[in-house]
């Protein structure tokens, strides 16, 4: 028998974030573990960031949050991060949002993110990341190499040059 197509409306929604994402070694799983130890060990830094700042404010665990899913996905700007953030439950589960919760205006997470920056957050971040006993054990001092054909490009059309032979004038 042939499935309906209509959409039926619900008065309610429950959705649970956490039943979502698969619990059987999905990627993100580990990482938020290792991201979120590192950020107890800096919740002293983040306190005095927050003292005079006026304006809209993100909790800076969601933003480094936030951040690195910008990074691991090769997201090219906050306006795209904020519309994946928008529409993706996988997403929103990492950096601590509900389904309900509203996403942040792209300009706003670029000045919370710049007075991140600036605090040099993002170098403690990365110290705290390199100091939990699960990344230790997956470092080493081998050579690394990466074939460049599979990293996507950030340049804009507008910056490639067309190579080719030029004629010499005689």
């Amino acid at each position: 028998m042939r499935g309906s197509d209509e959409r039926s409306e619900s008065l309610f929604s429950y959705v649970d974030l956490e039943a979502r994402v698969r619990r059987d070694h999905h990627p993100l799983r580990v990482i938020r573990e290792i991201v979120n130890a590192a950020l107890d060990d800096l919740s002293k830094a983040f306190a005095g960031l927050y003292t005079d700042f006026a304006g809209p404010q993100i909790a800076p665990e969601r933003l480094l949050r936030a951040m690195l899913l910008q990074a691991f996905y090769g997201i090219r700007s906050e306006r795209q991060l904020m519309e994946r953030l928008e529409f993706d439950l996988l997403f929103r589960w990492f950096v601590g949002l509900g389904v309900d919760d509203q996403v942040w205006d792209h300009s706003t997470f670029s000045k919370n993110r710049n007075r991140l920056l600036e605090g040099e957050i993002a170098v403690k971040f990365r110290s705290a990341i390199m100091a939990q006993p699960k990344v230790k054990r997956l470092l080493s001092s081998d050579h690394f190499s990466v074939d460049g054909t599979l990293i996507e490009a950030w340049a804009s059309i507008k910056s490639f040059r067309r190579k080719g032979w030029r004629r010499q004038r005689q």
